[in-house]
């Protein structure tokens, strides 16, 4: 076993997603303690055009495939492709983005290579000849540390936003693979992609997130929401209780259950902060929270506390923002 590190990235748009980012920066701390390689494997249209980007942060070699079958078939053929590389390469771990795609990747992998596989992962540390994993349980409440035994090979499901991407005066070296599938990948086909109407900047990656809970009363205040955000350059987010309700859609849900954040600026409006809430948004740089209860749980993260009715307060406070937009 080598002491390389392999990161599995997601693109968008032929270009590598926030996670990706994150990844390639701890995969290079990673490697470095071994003396070992960050190899990046991305597949689908385009994939080449992300050697740039990925090599400034830390990859040292880029294999991809743009054959159209990963973008025309499901997970099959990304799993076929990522066993023969381990089995190749024989990395120390091999990290995915612990989000539906590389959930679903990651556990057919480890299943296909029997390697041991960790989800909810919040930091990873080089230790000896393995890498140990902290992972986040019962809401957030406890971290463990995590070996993987009896298994030549550890596959982690990194949470969004557990890491700073960090640039480093590398570049990538691209390897383009041969990849024959065989018919056995080839089960189950992508059908018509429906896109939902929402942000057009993903909770994960945006910098400044207004986030409405039951406080609201129902989906109409998040009008108010969506007005606050545009003036400030922000996206909208929501608790599960607003969720459940039917009130937001859950693409908008931030919390254990629902995506890990970490913007610039976080408001909570209306949200009392449970601690399945507060593990999805609680290393925001700053933390807002405009609540009616004096006592409410999401005070004691915050930086500023408002206590007053954010019916009065959100329009105030984006009719304000206007007025010195327009000045």
């Amino acid at each position: 076993m080598s002491s390389d590190i392999m990161v599995y990235v997601e693109l968008e748009n032929g270009q590598p997603k926030r996670t990706a980012l994150e990844l390639a920066t701890v995969a290079a701390d990673l490697a470095a303690h071994g003396g070992g390689k960050v190899l990046a494997i991305a597949l689908g249209p385009n994939a080449a055009g992300a050697a740039d980007r990925l090599g400034r942060y830390g990859v040292d070699q880029l294999l991809v495939s743009e054959d159209p079958i990963f973008e025309e078939f499901l997970v099959d053929p990304h799993v076929d492709l990522l066993a023969r590389l381990a089995q190749e390469f024989e990395p120390q771990a091999v990290l995915f983005s612990d989000s539906a795609d590389g959930r679903d990747i990651a556990a057919r992998l480890a299943a296909r290579v029997g390697a041991g596989l960790v989800s909810g992962v919040v930091d990873l540390v080089a230790h000896g000849d393995h890498v140990d994993a902290h992972e986040s349980i019962f809401g957030g409440n406890f971290v463990t540390t995590v070996e993987v035994q009896n298994a030549r090979l550890g596959v982690f499901l990194v949470r969004p936003n557990a890491f700073t991407p960090k640039e480093s005066p590398k570049s990538a070296a691209v390897r383009t693979l041969d990849y024959t599938p065989g018919d056995d990948v080839k089960r189950a086909r992508r059908g018509r992609t429906v896109l939902e109407e929402g942000e057009a900047t993903s909770l994960e990656e945006a910098s400044v997130i207004v986030s409405g809970g039951r406080g609201l009363g129902g989906p109409e205040p998040f009008a108010l929401l969506e007005q606050l955000a545009a003036e400030i350059g922000g996206a909208v987010g929501a608790s599960r209780a607003a969720v459940d309700a039917g009130w937001i859609p859950y693409a908008h849900q931030v919390g254990q259950t629902g995506r890990t954040v970490k913007p610039s600026l976080y408001m909570a409006v209306g949200i009392s902060g449970a601690v399945q809430h507060r593990v999805g948004m609680q290393t925001a740089d700053t933390i807002v929270a405009i609540n009616r209860d004096p006592d409410a749980p999401i005070f004691q993260l915050s930086d500023l506390a408002v206590v007053g009715d954010l019916f009065k307060i959100v329009p105030a406070l984006t009719a304000e923002i206007k007025r010195r937009k327009g000045a």
